[in-house]
């Protein structure tokens, strides 16, 4: 390991109530921006959305899947385009190191399930392959293959990048919010996730438009592996 410490220019060390000043100093900007974050979202929440009205095909484990189909009954989805396929580097053996390491960040989507929310991973590689690869580097998250124009039409052709969709009771489709660029860094967190889709959170805090779903904090929260009854719930409208 390299010795860094002859040519660091480090902070002062400082007694213990020196410390613990600066650090309420620190905490008023940290709550500062937690708070423009949440506005960020809320102005997120109204913006306006767009009509998919091509039809898209993917190749799953159960077979050829639409876009509404992928998100299994919920009413949101989350895309994440993820290179794996030939000439990209790592190939058969591994993704992009990019998007492996976003992949490695996604927590139990168990939980955005519960929010009425389904992430799914997308790439060019075949299922037989993106097995081996969920597989050999532990991942659980629903993988799709792309068989058409979806990854040019929705700006991840030549780049990763995250759509969000939001699908109505008629089962029509919208795109309602893309990231890419370091946008995608802060994905793989349940919050973050729901942050970036039309409902949000589905918290009472939050300042969402006039009927949304919405519930009190920590009351939907649960074991990763006992959430049925509440997407129950969610699907038949009643949280």
């Amino acid at each position: 390991m390299q010795n860094l410490s002859e040519n660091m220019k480090k902070p002062p060390v400082v007694s213990p109530q020196e410390w613990q000043a600066a650090r309420e100093r620190m905490l008023v900007k940290e709550k500062a921006h937690t708070r423009a974050r949440d506005a960020l979202a809320a102005e997120r929440r109204r913006m306006p959305w767009m009509a998919v009205e091509k039809d898209y095909a993917f190749d799953t484990p159960d077979g050829r899947k639409s876009l509404a189909d992928l998100f299994d009954g919920r009413r949101q989805l989350i895309v994440y385009r993820a290179f794996y396929e030939p000439d990209v580097e790592g190939w058969p053996d591994h993704g992009c190191k990019g998007c492996s390491m976003v992949a490695d960040q996604v927590a139990k989507v168990a939980h955005l399930n519960a929010r009425d929310t389904t992430l799914v991973f997308a790439s060019r590689a075949p299922q037989a392959r993106i097995a081996q690869l969920k597989k050999r580097m532990g991942w659980e998250m629903p993988w799709v293959t792309i068989t058409d124009d979806f990854d040019k039409d929705f700006g991840v052709d030549l780049w990763h990048g995250t759509n969000v969709f939001y699908r109505d009771d008629d089962g029509r489709v919208f795109l309602t919010y893309f990231i890419d660029n370091r946008g995608d860094e802060q994905m793989g967190g349940t919050w973050n996730y729901l942050d970036i889709t039309p409902l949000g959170r589905q918290e009472d805090w939050e300042d969402s438009p006039e009927g949304y779903p919405q519930t009190e904090p920590y009351s939907w929260w649960n074991w990763n592996d006992s959430y049925k009854h509440v997407e129950t719930a969610l699907r038949r409208g009643c949280c």
